[in-house]
């Protein structure tokens, strides 16, 4: 139950980033916007891990022999990515604190902006799924507590976003590829050693 719930608390790091910023750097953000962006996020976090353990189910029988390699490759990439986000972000604005010049591309008072933030942010809950698929974790009850723990934590993200600051959003992101590259190694770690 900790390993799902730091998984969950991972994956939501992106929206929370995208929260905090919107509340920081938007104009008549409403609490309706922003339980709506909220409730999107974590929607989109819930339904990505399912495709993806369809995904992977579908190829189980193929990669049965080595899918903890494949559970860890698919962790240690997403937790890769998040890194390289974030020191991506980082050179380009040392100052997190600064909105964004191109702040309309970020604007989830638009439902198409929403939807498209939704989908990006989520991206990497598919390949959790895949993982979960192909090392045999229970999908639906983690795609609901994946789901649910994005929700609130984004919620959270958009009500104290202006009061935490900022930089939390990066640090949050930070935090969260270390921890999925964390489990992905205790899991090739626990399979290799099995045995021994």
């Amino acid at each position: 139950m900790i390993e799902i719930l730091l998984i969950a608390g991972s994956l939501s790091m992106d929206a929370f980033a995208v929260s905090v910023s919107s509340a920081a750097c938007s104009k008549g953000l409403t609490r309706f916007h922003m339980l709506r962006a909220a409730f999107a996020f974590g929607l989109f976090q819930f339904l990505m891990p399912l495709v993806g353990a369809g995904v992977g189910l579908a190829f189980s029988s193929f990669i049965a022999s080595f899918d903890h390699w494949v559970a860890f490759a698919l962790l240690a990439l997403v937790g890769g990515k998040m890194l390289v986000e974030v020191i991506k972000e980082w050179k380009e604005s040392p100052n997190a604190c600064e909105c964004p010049v191109d702040g309309e591309k970020k604007d989830i008072k638009s439902k198409r902006i929403l939807l498209a933030l939704s989908v990006a942010t989520s991206i990497d809950a598919l390949a959790i799924g895949m993982s979960f698929a192909v090392i045999g974790r229970p999908i639906l009850s983690s795609s609901l507590i994946i789901g649910a723990v994005t929700f609130i934590i984004c919620a959270g993200g958009f009500f104290f976003g202006r009061k935490v600051g900022c930089l939390l959003g990066r640090y949050a992101q930070l935090a969260g590829g270390l921890v999925l590259i964390g489990i992905g190694a205790r899991i090739l770690f626990n399979h290799l050693t099995q045995g021994l």
